[in-house]
């Protein structure tokens, strides 16, 4: 489907990126538009693909999983049948919440949470049970100073 994102449909991802939970009728409030009007719009860009989900963001740290870890990848295959085996792993462990295919040095950077350093060892001997990886390593986050899933305001 095809969906143009006009001035409004903007204000109205804005608001919802800060607030998903927000009821219809608070939102159309705040974006100045009658409220059948908002929920109309909200139906069409989920329809479009534009709004694709909504989450609550919750404290890792205070679920347990206190130590964020970024594991950079290396691999000497590009076989099709290794791309899915990796896919396939990657997607399996629950831990792992980023995936991203890189250019340049790096194949793959994953994003994952866990308890601890054990955790993550855990988590590793997981992966490389699964697939074969060429080389590994692991950076251990010590400070979030920004972490958002906020797209900046969407300009034309």
């Amino acid at each position: 489907m095809d969906y143009e994102i006009d001035p409004i449909d903007r204000r109205i991802i804005a608001a919802l990126q800060r607030d998903a939970s927000m009821s219809i009728d608070r939102l159309s409030e705040e974006v100045h538009l009658s409220r059948n009007a908002c929920w109309r719009r909200v139906k069409l860009m989920e329809e479009a693909g534009i709004i694709t989900g909504r989450v609550a963001l919750v404290d890792a740290e205070k679920l347990g999983y206190g130590l964020s870890v970024m594991i950079l990848v290396r691999t000497s295959h590009h076989e099709p049948e290794w791309l899915k085996a990796f896919r396939d792993a990657v997607l399996s462990i629950p831990e792992i919440h980023g995936v991203y295919r890189m250019s340049g040095d790096l194949d793959y950077v994953l994003r994952a949470r866990v308890p601890d350093v054990k955790g993550y060892d855990r988590l590793y001997q997981r992966l490389i049970a699964k697939v074969p990886l060429s080389d590994v390593s692991a950076s251990f986050v010590m400070e979030e100073i920004k972490e958002t899933m906020l797209l900046p305001p969407i300009v034309r």
